[in-house]
C-alpha cells in the first residue's frame, strides 16, 4: 500500500489515475498519513474478490478506526457494497465468489480457515438500503438477535429492547406500542428499528449499506442525527452515494473506483484538500 501526503505536489503524477484503472492497471492507493495513527477495529489487507471470472475488488488495503464513522463513496458499481458485504462475509453465500487477502477484526483474521462465520456475523450489525423489519411486533424485532441465541429471560429481553430503542432514538416514539406490528411504522421509523435490532447484541462494528437511500429528507436527517449519537460507542462503516451525507456524518471517507481504493483520509481533509485531482472532481460532482 502506497502512502502519499495530500498536496498539490502530487497533481502532475496522478493526472491519469482513473484512466490507468480503466485500462486494468492496479494503482497504489493514496492514504492520508493522519490515518496511520488511528487505532483500527478492522484491518483490510490486500483484499481481492472475484464473481466467477470477473474481478470486483483489487488489492484493497485500509484500516477502519475504532469508534469512528467511515464512509465508502464512489460511482455505482465501484465495489463499495461488495467490500462492505465482505466484512461480514455475506458474499460467502454466493458459491461463485472467491477471495484473496485478509481482513482482521480486533486483530484476528475473519477469513482464516475454520472461522465460525455465524459467530462472526453476530459481532457485526448490518443495516441495508431498504428497511427490512420482520413481520412481527416492534419488541420481537429488537430482541430477535437474543432470541436466536436462546435468551428467554424476560427482564433481560425487556432491558435490551429499551436500551436498543433508546440507542436508536426511537424509544419515546414507540414505548407505548411495543406489541404493534413493526410493518405499521413509517419508513424512517422502520430503518431506525433495524438499527435498534442491529445494536441489540452490542456488535463491535455496524455496517450500513446506503441506509438513507429509500428515505425522505426528514427521515434521512433523523438517521444522520442518530449516527452522531452512535459515534464513539460503535465503529461504523457506511456506504453512501451522497457526498453531502459523507461530509456531514463521517470522520473518514474512502473514494473507490472500479473496484480499487483510490484515496482515503479524514473527511475534512479529503473534502477540503484531496491529494488527487480525480478525488476532487468526484466529490465536487464534475464526474460520477
Amino acid at each position: 500500500m502506497k502512502t502519499h501526503t495530500p498536496g498539490s505536489e502530487f497533481e502532475e503524477s496522478t493526472l491519469g489515475t482513473l484512466e490507468l484503472i480503466q485500462q486494468g492497471e492496479v494503482v497504489p492507493s493514496t492514504i492520508h498519513p493522519d490515518l496511520s495513527e488511528a487505532e483500527n477495529i478492522l484491518s483490510i489487507e490486500r483484499f481481492n474478490l472475484w464473481y466467477g471470472e470477473s474481478q470486483a475488488l483489487y488489492d484493497v488495503s485500509m484500516g477502519i478506526p475504532k469508534g469512528q464513522i467511515t464512509s465508502l463513496v464512489g460511482p455505482s458499481g465501484c465495489g463499495k457494497s461488495t467490500l462492505l458485504r465482505s466484512v461480514n462475509r455475506l458474499n460467502d453465500l454466493l458459491d461463485f465468489v472467491t477471495t484473496t487477502g485478509d481482513m482482521k477484526l480486533s486483530g484476528r483474521s475473519i477469513y482464516k480457515r475454520g472461522v465460525d462465520v455465524i459467530e462472526l456475523r453476530k459481532r457485526m450489525g448490518m443495516v441495508f438500503q431498504k428497511p427490512n423489519p420482520f413481520p412481527m411486533s416492534i419488541f420481537e424485532n429488537v430482541v430477535y438477535p437474543l432470541r436466536i441465541d436462546g435468551v428467554r429471560d424476560k427482564s433481560l429481553l425487556s432491558e435490551t429492547c429499551e436500551m436498543a430503542l433508546r440507542g436508536a432514538a426511537l424509544w419515546d416514539e414507540v414505548k407505548d406500542r411495543l406489541k404493534d406490528n413493526a410493518l405499521g411504522m413509517s419508513g424512517g421509523q422502520q430503518q431506525r428499528l433495524c438499527i435498534a435490532r442491529a445494536i441489540a447484541s452490542q456488535p463491535e462494528v455496524l455496517l450500513l449499506d446506503e441506509p438513507c437511500s429509500a428515505l425522505d429528507p426528514v427521515a434521512t436527517r433523523k438517521i444522520e442525527e442518530l449516527l452522531q449519537q452512535l459515534r464513539g460507542d460503535y465503529s461504523i462503516l457506511m456506504v453512501t452515494h451522497n457526498m453531502q451525507q459523507a461530509q456531514r456524518c463521517s470522520d473518514n471517507t474512502a473514494f473507490m473506483y472500479l473496484g480499487q481504493l483510490v484515496e482515503y483520509g479524514p473527511t475534512l481533509s479529503l473534502f477540503s484538500n484531496p491529494a488527487l485531482k480525480e478525488t476532487e472532481s468526484y466529490i465536487s460532482g464534475r464526474f460520477g
